[in-house]
């Protein structure tokens, strides 16, 4: 029995000894075929994985955009904006893909030679890259749903997004982003105020002026309110543009490196003063604090922030933040009892008119070396270059959007028909009720 013992003794280490080996010769023959990865393998991948991180938390805005249109606007249209929001995204997604990248970015040196017909190295940077344009594409494009909800023909609003992700954005795109000619005047528009807000706030504007207001909405040729059906949700959707904003302008470094924190500082910043401003405006025009108006100054803040977030001052970011909260309640009232155009949202305020603000403001407060705003000792040089980036982003997408939609007006039709809007775009149009067994049918 002691030599049974011990032999089994001998074989247990006898193993034991052996897998060690064997296990030593693995990582000896992995380390001779991998080299120790370098500080720029490293960072590499830290900023493919922020960046991914960052486009994540900007495709989560599609669901704070969809929440917010929603509960701007009625109840029996719930259904069609829910579904445009989803759809808009993903007809963007593949167009993006198969053309308006190309278009944006083929024409740059860092770019001209990504082949994604042909898949490739599935570690390349490009890859990230894409996804991070596309759920930007995205953004511009839904912008355009809330100024158009609720009488828009559901087809319409499908071919529109699909021309929108192809050309429309990125052509400008390549002008500011993609090393064209707004680039080489030094344009600076960091993560999107023009090239992102106001082209989708012009192509609404547009779009909502072709189309014409809701029924109802302009009696005697005075505005009515609309009251939208669900404020929480509203409010549910601006905190989740909040959220993803902190991916929307940190994101834009792509880059995992110091300037990320305090890009989010400055968004931050702006967001907390344009509601505050936006409290006090419509406080003092309504005699009493209204929330759908300031949840409009969180996301004029934050529209007016996207271009300077990076060559601003923290003071500054709360100065053009607190501008951007008055300006949007004064431009919402503006829109809709003096030039009487109808959007439900105010997203032509919200994006266009804030983005035209925070395109200027980097002009005015910069301090970066080389692009000086006028506050900061540079002159006029700088606010000049971004006035003119400006007044492009808006002659490119309003222009195009006029033609795009009267095309659409006369063709295939635009406008749900005034039975359709009376009984709701989601039984008319859908099929579906967003809440079965409630009274949500109105005469208007």
């Amino acid at each position: 029995m002691s030599n049974m013992s011990n032999m089994r003794k001998v074989l247990k280490w006898t193993l034991l000894a052996t897998m060690m080996l064997f296990a030593c010769a693995v990582v000896a023959m992995a380390q001779d075929e991998a080299p120790a990865a370098t500080a720029d393998d490293v960072q590499g991948n830290l900023d493919i994985v922020w960046t991914c991180i960052a486009a994540f938390l900007v495709f989560w805005m599609q669901a704070g955009f969809a929440l917010v249109e929603t509960g701007f606007t009625r109840a029996k249209n719930a259904c069609n904006i829910l579904f445009k929001n989803l759809m808009d995204f993903s007809i963007g997604s593949v167009a993006f893909f198969l053309v308006g990248f190309g278009i944006m970015w083929g024409w740059s040196a860092d770019y001209a030679d990504f082949t994604p017909w042909a898949g490739g190295d599935t570690s390349s940077w490009n890859w990230t890259f894409l996804i991070f344009q596309t759920v930007f594409c995205a953004t511009a494009a839904t912008i355009v749903s809330g100024a158009m909800a609720e009488r828009t023909k559901f087809v319409s609003y499908l071919l529109y997004s699909a021309v929108i992700s192809i050309v429309i954005y990125p052509v400008f795109g390549q002008w500011t982003w993609g090393e064209g000619w707004l680039s080489d005047m030094n344009f600076h528009d960091f993560a999107g105020s023009t090239i992102v807000h106001s082209v989708g706030g012009w192509l609404a504007l547009a779009g909502a002026i072709v189309l014409g207001p809701r029924l109802g909405k302009y009696v005697n040729g005075k505005a009515k309110a609309i009251a939208g059906h669900n404020l929480p949700l509203a409010a549910l959707g601006v905190f989740i543009l909040w959220l993803g904003w902190f991916g929307f302008n940190p994101g834009s470094t792509t880059a995992g490196n110091g300037d990320i924190g305090f890009i989010a500082v400055t968004t931050n910043l702006a967001a907390a003063a344009g509601a505050i401003t936006a409290l006090i405006t419509s406080w003092i025009i309504f005699k009493k604090p209204d929330l759908s108006m300031t949840l409009n100054g969180v996301l004029a803040g934050l529209v007016a922030i996207t271009a300077p977030c990076d060559g601003v001052s923290p003071v500054s970011a709360v100065i053009i933040g607190a501008v951007a909260g008055v300006l949007v309640v004064l431009s919402v009232l503006f829109i809709d009892q003096k030039l009487k155009v109808d959007d439900p949202v105010g997203a032509v305020s919200v994006h266009g008119v804030n983005g035209v603000w925070g395109t200027l403001a980097y002009g005015l407060f910069s301090f970066q070396e080389g692009t000086l705003g006028l506050f900061n000792g540079g002159g006029f040089k700088q606010l000049g270059i971004q006035a003119v980036g400006a007044l492009a982003g808006f002659g490119w997408a309003f222009i195009v959007g006029l033609v795009l939609f009267l095309i659409l007006k006369y063709t295939i039709g635009l406008r749900a028909s005034d039975e359709e809007q009376l009984k709701g775009l989601d039984i008319t149009e859908h099929g579906n009720e967003a809440y079965s067994g409630f009274q949500i049918f109105t005469t208007e």
